[in-house]
């Protein structure tokens, strides 16, 4: 099987002749691997079996000073102590008004200049569209978090219209991207803290869910399947998140579910793609620990398909250089 073939069959919950993996790096996990090894030759061994491509941005998009990035959407990020997200420092929606809404537009030819030659590139590999920050996250970050959380109460129809405006925007994103041989469309959305649910089941199930079931459907009636990320405590969706049309979820988090249970309870119908403690185990164990839950996942969660390892996000910056090692040598050792 190459890459490709390995994700498609254990996304179908079938078992690939080896555990597919995917293992990315955040800006300081980068330089410090680079520091321990001498150089970024770590990376030929990585043979990440996932190649996302995304829609070029819209014209908003570009550094505001050495410190500070504006995106499409003209919300700006303090990236001065992190380079790979940052935090917002400004509000595109100060008020309850869609007025002051404009969304770049997602059907201008400029916005899939390269597309093919991107999918292309990834040849091999299992090929996903990804829209980061899709739904939830892209209206907090023009609203702020604290007052869309008022609106859901205050103001439901407010936050009906921006999400739909939202919604509508990444549909039309997500229509275009499957005209081109994609296997998967991949969204980002954390709902979730350590401790569970961030607007609680039942405004998500009032907000979130009907417009996810939108954007699921934009890309499995084109026969792609949907991987979504979501950070924290939010397994309790997992039944509803099935029902919509959910293939995997990513990035599995131990810190906050048996990943082994979850698998018990829903592998059957749900793939998972992550499972490396980042908060744990690459930052404070030792390389044999990492061998052996390596070896574990790939073992129990792994068997009979429907897992993709990797860790459960972007390898932080205090993560053991040799622990990372470890962990791309297992997972290469299969």
């Amino acid at each position: 099987m190459n890459n490709q073939e390995r994700v498609a069959a254990a996304l179908r919950h079938e078992q690939p002749d080896r555990v597919p993996y995917c293992i990315g790096f955040t800006e300081k996990a980068h330089r410090a691997m680079v520091d321990y090894c001498g150089g970024p030759g770590y990376l030929d061994a990585l043979d990440n079996c996932l190649h996302a491509v995304a829609a070029n941005p819209g014209p908003l998009d570009h550094w505001l000073d050495p410190d500070t990035w504006q995106d499409e959407f003209g919300v700006q990020w303090d990236r001065s102590r992190d380079r790979d997200i940052g935090n917002v420092c400004n509000c595109v929606l100060p008020t309850r008004d869609l007025d002051r809404l404009a969304l770049p537009a997602p059907d201008t030819a400029e916005r899939f200049t390269g597309f093919g030659a991107r999918v292309t590139a990834g040849a091999g590999r299992y090929v996903h569209f990804s829209i980061g920050f899709s739904l939830f996250e892209r209206a907090w970050t023009l609203r702020g978090m604290e007052q869309l959380f008022l609106d859901m109460v205050e103001a439901p129809d407010f936050v009906d219209g921006l999400l739909d405006a939202i919604c509508d925007y990444n549909v039309a994103l997500v229509e275009q991207a499957v005209a081109y041989p994609i296997d998967g469309v991949y969204f980002g959305d954390d709902w979730g803290s350590q401790r569970g649910l961030l607007m609680g089941p039942g405004l998500w199930r009032r907000f979130i869910k009907p417009r996810l079931a939108r954007q699921y459907a934009a890309a499995k009636t084109a026969g792609k399947t949907v991987i979504i990320h979501s950070c924290g405590q939010v397994q309790e969706l997992f039944p509803e998140l099935i029902e919509i049309g959910l293939d995997c979820f990513n990035p599995f988090q131990p810190e906050v579910m048996d990943v082994y249970e979850m698998k018990r309870q829903h592998g059957s119908r749900l793939s998972f793609y992550g499972g490396v403690s980042t908060q744990q185990l690459l930052p404070y164990g030792t390389p044999d620990q990492v061998r052996a839950e390596c070896r574990r996942l790939m073992a129990e969660v792994g068997r009979g398909g429907g897992y993709i390892l990797a860790p459960a996000h972007g390898i932080p910056g205090d993560a053991r250089p040799e622990n990372v090692l470890a962990m791309i040598e297992t997972v290469n050792d299969q």
